[in-house]
Parts: structure tokens; sequence; C-alpha cells
């Protein structure tokens, strides 16, 4: 009989090991890019991923950062690189541009005529409505240190929380799934 409890004692370890290692429910995505379309498809699958129940954590890094600047928003105090940014990168949602077929500009205003006409929710909606629905965005420090961007440029939203690579990748080791986008 000692023997069996021994051997219990071991299985329930083995299965608490087991049920520590599994993923959680989870979705964790970078947001490298700070295209449109990308942009779009970012907020698509983490508001889809939030209604099938899944948490849903978005980490903003590089080029997709500059999709989370406030476009009403000025902030002075910046060295020459950051204004240099500042000034080069879009600014906020309404400057993000398509990444294949942009054409000056064209291709970007067909594709947001067309998502009018077709009722598509529109990059600020989408960011809203993932606002609403608990999805956690990541802004990267680095990133945005790199770039001369502050904090106080950034757009209100519920749920962002300014970090490193670490506090993202504590995040996506038990997630389900992970994306690079």
């Amino acid at each position: 009989m000692e023997h069996i409890e021994t051997q219990l004692a071991d299985l329930k370890a083995q299965l608490d090991a087991l049920q520590k290692k599994s993923p959680e429910n989870k979705l964790s995505m970078i947001c490298f890019s700070g295209d449109l379309d990308k942009a779009l498809a970012s907020f698509i699958i983490a508001t889809g991923a939030v209604a099938m129940g899944m948490d849903v954590v978005m980490f903003f890094t590089f080029w997709g950062t500059p999709v989370l600047r406030d476009a009403n928003k000025s902030v002075g105090g910046k060295d020459t690189m950051g204004k240099m940014f500042g000034t080069m990168l879009p600014k906020g949602t309404g400057g993000v541009k398509l990444s294949k077929m942009n054409m000056g500009g064209m291709g970007t205003a067909m594709m947001k005529s067309l998502m009018k006409q077709k009722n598509v929710a529109t990059l600020d909606q989408m960011i809203g409505m993932a606002e609403e629905l608990g999805v956690r965005i990541f802004i990267c420090e680095m990133s945005m240190d790199l770039m001369g961007f502050k904090r106080e440029e950034m757009i209100q939203y519920e749920g962002l929380e300014y970090c490193g690579v670490a506090k993202f990748l504590e995040e996506a080791m038990d997630s389900k799934i992970q994306l690079f986008i």
C-alpha cells in the first residue's frame, strides 16, 4: 500500500508540473509594423481573440510604436534625432499608409474609402474596441527612447503599459498563441 501511495504522490507531482507548463488561453502579439493593413490586421485578430474568450497582449515596438502616438498631442524637449523621427514618422492612426500599393497615398485613400463603403471599422475604431474589450497594450520603452518619443504624446488607453521585452516575453511564455506582425 505504501508503494502505491508513493506512486500516486509522484503522479500528482508530475501532473502539477504539467499544469504549470501548459499554455494559458492567451494571445501575445508583437506589433512591429506601422503599416495600415498590418495594424488593422493586428487589431482585428486581437479583438477576435478576446471575443473568443482569450486574454490578449499586444507589444508595440519599433515601427509599430508611432501608430499609438496621439495626433492631437505635442511635446517639447526632444533632441535633434527625436524631432527628426517625430517629423518623419506618422503621428497617430491618420498618417499610417498601406504596406503595398500605397501609390503616393492614393492606395491608402482608396482603401479607407472602400472600408467606409463596406462598413469596416477604422483603425481608430478598432483601437477603441480593443480598449473596450480589455486588450492590453505594451509599448516598448527602448523603441520609444531610440525614436525620441515621450509617454505624454501617446494615446490615452486603459490597459496601456510601458515596458521592455522581458515583460512581453513573460506574457508570451505561457501564451497559447504568439504572433509577429
